[in-house]
Parts: structure tokens; C-alpha cells; sequence
């Protein structure tokens, strides 16, 4: 693909908001320079483009290659290669960069080569057996194309982990509410999962959780005919909800589509907590009914937003 081609591959990416509720997510492929194919959601990626010149800086992170200026701002540009350990990789490799916008951070990435955009369902995305997902939780999932051609999407959560440090969380004041309020949340990511976790602890809530949309909705189905039986609100067994946007076999906006949509859940409001910051991807939540949009990952952030929800 030459660089017109990847100019413009990325230019109609906000305006792919029809894709809510879909169940169809848009995946870049790319390749490292091995015979693997990797794939990046489209809704990461703000360009495409050669990798202009790096500047070295000491004591980077493994993997952290140095930082470039783009239009005024300094970002870092991390290997993809040295984070998967990849080995036998051609020299070419690292002339193809994507910028990448998540969790309100702006990366460049180096690839060998940027290949197509392709339109999957996402209830074709898998979680990732044992044996792949033993490279410290870097592929959060596996799609397999016609052919049987496997593509490895990368958690970028985990790289930005592995590359910076997690977020250390300090002061989170808990919640004025009972200790018999439940949080139930869903996230694909091993990192985000914990970090939610320790928010909720802080917040002092109750949680429960699944990895991923079809996991959710049938364990949330399962709690909703419980509280059915017993005579009991959803409400008396769950709070809030807290979903994720990317997500294997179910994506975030049709597992709020569904529980919009039953009215056992009504009254439970759904919170859509995402690395995918962009106005285009609130425009995706707001359009399916989600209560509120938090941007992946601030502890502080995701606390204030969830406080007033769960002290109502």
C-alpha cells in the first residue's frame, strides 16, 4: 500500500458511527515483518503515514524507541516487535508508523507494513486460548478470515501497562452508600479488569465481572431471572453497570442495546468506560442509551463519574 493509499484509508473513520449497535467492529490490519497479521481497531488510529525521525532519548522504556514532534507535540513511538519478541524481523521494519489516540494519549507505533481495513462481527472475535495469550496478556483476541487466516488483536491497555507503569492509585474517598451495593462491569483487558477492580474497592462497592459482551449478558440475564424469582428488583442486586466498548463476541454497544431494551434493568444505569475517547465513539454510546462515558484510564475520573451514580 503506498502512501496516498494510506493517506487515505483512516479519512472516514467518524463517520462510521452506524456501526453502533451493529455488532461489527472495523480492524486495520498490519504486519511486523513475520508471516503473523495484527489488527488494531480503526477507531484507534488517527494516521498512518512514514516514520519520521526519531530522537533517542536515555532511560526510555523497553520497547520505547524515543519521541518525535508531530504538529507541535512531542510523543512517544514504541516497537511493537520488541513488545511481542518478535524474532526475525526484516530491516525495513519501523518505516510504516500509526499514530494511535486511547486512553487520552497519543502513540506512535512503529509496523512493517499497513495492509487493508476489514469489517468483522464481533461475535467472530474470540478470546484467545492460554497458550496465546501466555505473551503477557499482549493479544486480547484472535479473529480468523476466510481461508483460516488467524488475525492477533493487540490490548493496547497492556502495552501501555508494560510501557509506562500502571496508574498507581492513592486517594479515591469511598461512596456514601451501603455495603450491599453491587458494581457489575465488563472488560476484556487483564489490566483495565484489575484497575477497575481497585477502584471499586476504594469506592467501597461490592463487583462482579465478566471478559467480555456475550459473557456479560448471559451472566446478567442469569442475575435478572434470580431476582425475578426471589421478587426482587435488579436494582436490590446490581447498581450500575459498567461496560466496555471493544469486546469479544459481543461489543459494548449491543450488550447496552440489550439491556436498554429489557425491562428487568430498568433503572440500572450503564456506564461506557473505554480506551476509544473520541467524539465519535460518545456519539456511538450516546446513540444506544448509555447513562455516561468515561474515558479509559483515570482512577480520579472513573471514581467522580461513578460516586454520584451509586449514591443515588
Amino acid at each position: 500500500m503506498d502512501m496516498a493509499d494510506k493517506k487515505n484509508l483512516l479519512e472516514s473513520v467518524d463517520a462510521r458511527t452506524q456501526l453502533a449497535g451493529s455488532n461489527k467492529m472495523e480492524i486495520l490490519l498490519f504486519s511486523l515483518g513475520t508471516r503473523e497479521t495484527f489488527g488494531i481497531n480503526v477507531f484507534k488510529v488517527r494516521e498512518v503515514g512514514r516514520t519520521p525521525h526519531i530522537t533517542k532519548t536515555p532511560n526510555m522504556p523497553r520497547g520505547v524507541e524515543g519521541l518525535i514532534s508531530l504538529r507541535g507535540n512531542v510523543i512517544p513511538v514504541l516497537s511493537l516487535a520488541s513488545f511481542l519478541d518478535l524474532d526475525g524481523t526484516p530491516p525495513g521494519l519501523g518505516k510504516t508508523m500509526m499514530v494511535a489516540e486511547y486512553s487520552k494519549r497519543t502513540l506512535g507505533f512503529l509496523v512493517h507494513e499497513v495492509d487493508r481495513i476489514i469489517r468483522v462481527d464481533w461475535e467472530k472475535v474470540k478470546a484467545p486460548e492460554t497458550v496465546l495469550a501466555a505473551n503477557q496478556g499482549l493479544i486480547t483476541a484472535v479473529i480468523e478470515l476466510e481461508g483460516g487466516h488467524l488475525v492477533s488483536i493487540l490490548d493496547v491497555e497492556q502495552i501501555l501497562a508494560n510501557a509506562f507503569g500502571e496508574a498507581i492509585i492513592i486517594d479515591i474517598a469511598p461512596a456514601r452508600v451501603n455495603e450491599d451495593i453491587s458494581v457489575f462491569f465488563a472488560d476484556d483487558s487483564i489490566v483495565a479488569r484489575r484497575k477497575i477492580s481497585e477502584v471499586l474497592d476504594k469506592l467501597g462497592v461490592k463487583h462482579k465481572h465478566a471478559t467480555n459482551g456475550a459473557e456479560a449478558w448471559s451472566r446478567l440475564q442469569a442475575i435478572a431471572a434470580h431476582a425475578q424469582q426471589m421478587g426482587r428488583s435488579v436494582r436490590d442486586e446490581i447498581r450500575m453497570i459498567l461496560v466496555d466498548a471493544e469486546m469479544p463476541e459481543m461489543d459494548g454497544y449491543v450488550l447496552t442495546k440489550n439491556l436498554k431494551s429489557d425491562v428487568r434493568f430498568e433503572g440500572v444505569p450503564v456506564v461506557m468506560h473505554s480506551s476509544l475517547s473520541s467524539e465519535a465513539n460518545k456519539a456511538m454510546g450516546k446513540a444506544v442509551g448509555v447513562d455516561g462515558y468515561v474515558a479509559k484510564f483515570d482512577a480520579e475520573v472513573l471514581a467522580d463519574t461513578l460516586r454520584p451514580i451509586l449514591e443515588r
